[in-house]
């Protein structure tokens, strides 16, 4: 929509009040909200101010004027609140130079679009993202100088067979969640509404289902779209998530480890480019792929270990990210193969059809980052013709130790990731899309309030190995 076409919408739909939102550097949307009479055509240029110093990884309170512009094409209807509220998405832009905010997630992926222009390989990337998580009943946590604990329920949980009132049996097995049928899936008119809720605000729903986990894992997969507006929608699939759950008296993580021995969460990626309307990595080497796409999968995975700060950001995605277990750690490639971190499905034989799925990331992941970093990663496969090396067709966790030391893997903490992606950024300099100052900021704020702070408290678990050491 124009701006004027907004301000008929709005005035169509009778609303009385509208909602600006926009994304900090974890990941965390933030609002504000004006009654509808502040919204003139004059705004979508003109823009509305607010203070950017208490929002995360951004300005100094010296620094701390901004102002958002509402991008007219993201307007819909929020279906949530009960006073009428139409809902933009902004750009974030300096109020002196009125130049973009290089801190703003949104700005950074859509320099990763211009610059894929600037290359002259394609004029899209396409990405559709799978983002798994919890519905759990109750949530109990705390963390202070001389106590610390989570405690979660589910009524769909394995544990709670045992438990003597209001039992009906049908819970999920401990990884065998994939995919019953009602009524051990207990989530799936839940999962319908929240369909339904993100078809209402303009998603493009593909299909949804149990996953593997006891305790209410689910997934919805959404259709794939260009990379902003994936990461738009990513934003706004959390939102309608985590509402509609909140309307039956449930609550949605989309942490990545929230259960000990059973699968995680993970945000499975997948991506193609295109130009003038055609798929470019369709052809006729391994898998059906092209030559773009193989260096494009040698991008990624010479990258992978730098991408992992940004695209499993928390201490908490290291408990994900474990040999053996389900995610892919191992930096291979293979077609069908969910063991291997790249995955080129195989459902189609359309060139339309024709990606790859890069299957380390996870939902905690700041969607416009985290799309932008991999679009670099596997641009920079095919500027320098990255050779990804032999497919790995076999069962990666049926591998001997010594085929094991051929096959590298992803970082075994936040730590280690932040370290490599430290040593190897270059990739993401190029364009401008990413900066010097923003990999600076976004590594002190990971460092400093995640990985150090985790590090620094006593684990509950410690107290059942060593106090009585």
């Amino acid at each position: 929509m124009s701006p004027k076409e907004v301000l008929e919408f709005a005035k169509q739909k009778e609303a009385r009040q509208f909602d600006l939102r926009f994304t900090d550097l974890p990941g965390l949307q933030q609002h504000v909200s004006y009654p509808i009479s502040e919204l003139e055509e004059d705004s979508f240029e003109d823009g509305f101010g607010i203070d950017g110093s208490s929002i995360r990884g951004w300005a100094a309170i010296n620094e701390s004027d901004m102002l958002l512009i509402p991008d007219p094409t993201t307007a819909f209807m929020d279906p949530f609140t009960e006073t009428r509220t139409l809902v933009m998405t902004c750009d974030v832009q300096d109020p002196i130079t009125r130049q973009r905010y290089d801190r703003d997630p949104r700005w950074i992926a859509k320099k990763a679009e211009l610059y894929l222009k600037t290359t002259g390989l394609a004029d899209a990337a396409f990405f559709g993202a799978e983002a798994e998580f919890f519905i759990f009943d109750n949530i109990r946590f705390d963390q202070n100088h001389h106590c610390g604990f989570y405690f979660i329920d589910a009524e769909e949980g394995r544990w709670n067979s045992g438990r003597q009132d209001n039992n009906l049996g049908y819970r999920p097995r401990y990884k065998e969640g994939y995919f019953p049928v009602p009524p051990t899936d207990h989530y799936q008119d839940l999962r319908a509404e929240m369909v339904n809720t993100m078809i209402d605000c303009g998603l493009n729903i593909e299909c949804h289902h149990h996953e593997v986990a006891t305790g209410g894992q689910c997934e919805i997969d959404q259709r794939f779209d260009t990379l902003v507006k994936s990461a738009d929608n990513m934003m706004t699939y959390k939102y309608c998530v985590r509402n509609v759950a909140n309307q039956y008296g449930k609550t949605v993580t989309f942490m990545p480890k929230p259960l000990f021995g059973d699968n995680g969460s993970g945000m499975h990626c997948h991506q193609s480019l295109w130009k003038n309307g055609e798929p470019l990595f369709a052809g006729d080497m391994y898998a059906g792929l092209s030559q773009m796409a193989l260096w494009y999968i040698g991008g990624l995975l010479r990258h992978a270990r730098a991408l992992s700060a940004i695209i499993a950001p928390t201490t908490n995605s290291y408990k994900r990210l474990v040999p053996g277990y389900e995610a892919p750690v191992n930096l291979a490639y293979s077609r069908r193969n969910r063991s291997a971190a790249v995955r080129i499905p195989m459902y189609s034989a359309s060139p339309k059809a024709k990606r790859l799925e890069f299957r380390p990331p996870d939902p905690s992941a700041n969607p416009y980052l985290a799309f932008a970093s991999m679009l670099m990663a596997g641009l920079d496969g095919v500027l320098n013709k990255v050779d990804p090396g032999e497919s790995l067709d076999k069962d990666i966790y049926d591998l001997s130790p010594e085929e094991m030391k051929n096959v590298p893997s992803m970082p075994g903490s936040l730590e280690e990731a932040l370290g490599c992606l430290e040593e190897d950024h270059s990739f993401l300099l190029k364009g401008d899309v990413f900066t010097e100052e923003l990999l600076e900021t976004y590594l002190s704020y990971k460092r400093k309030n995640e990985a150090d702070a985790v590090r620094l408290r006593p684990h509950p678990y410690e107290f059942a190995l060593y106090y009585d050491i």
